[in-house]
């Protein structure tokens, strides 16, 4: 993975609003290289639709086709790593300020819904779920500074699915830390 981090751009912000698009992103991340059809019969689309959906993702840099695999038409395409993050609010104009907060938004309500389905048929896998929730005074500094450590740690334990152990699952990772909206 690329070890400067990657800002979104206003491009990559409308790519990543739709919720197939990120289907489509975190099927690469786990199964690895697909193909159009692959992708449309994982999610149950048609591949019409997971071929434009994959070129909407390639002009933005999140998947690349991998020429070395296709074989007549079938081309295939896998995820670009990189350390993709969102750009400092102060920098956007108000409309990408707007998008951006309704990528959150869409992103947070997918987390939840794959917790809460998680939680519920949980089962045998219910010790692969580790939590904490915490409050600690910090300032924005050292709030920034945190994130960087929790980055550092996530590399660290980590692994793509290249570099994976025998036994390794996704992990899905969700860290946020915000001021208290109740506090002073």
């Amino acid at each position: 993975m690329a070890t400067e981090p990657v800002m979104h751009t206003p491009a990559a912000m409308k790519a990543l609003a739709s919720p197939l698009r990120r289907e489509i992103l975190r099927h690469l991340a786990n199964h690895g290289p697909a193909t159009s059809t692959t992708l449309a019969k994982a999610m149950g689309q048609n591949t019409g639709t997971t071929s434009y959906h994959l070129r909407m993702l390639s002009d933005t840099g999140f998947v690349t086709e991998l020429h070395d695999r296709a074989k007549g038409r079938e081309r295939w395409w896998d995820i670009v790593k990189a350390d993709r993050r969102m750009p400092a609010r102060e920098e956007l104009t108000d409309a990408e300020q707007d998008l951006a907060e309704r990528l959150g938004d869409s992103r947070l309500a997918e987390d939840l819904r794959m917790l809460s389905a998680f939680a519920h048929d949980r089962n045998e896998d219910g010790d692969w779920q580790q939590g904490s929730r915490a409050g600690t005074f910090m300032t924005k500094a050292q709030l920034m500074e945190f994130h960087e450590e929790y980055l550092k740690l996530v590399r660290r334990f980590g692994a793509d699915r290249d570099h994976a152990p025998e036994g390794a699952r996704m992990v899905l990772l969700r860290w946020i830390g915000f001021p208290d909206p109740r506090g002073s």
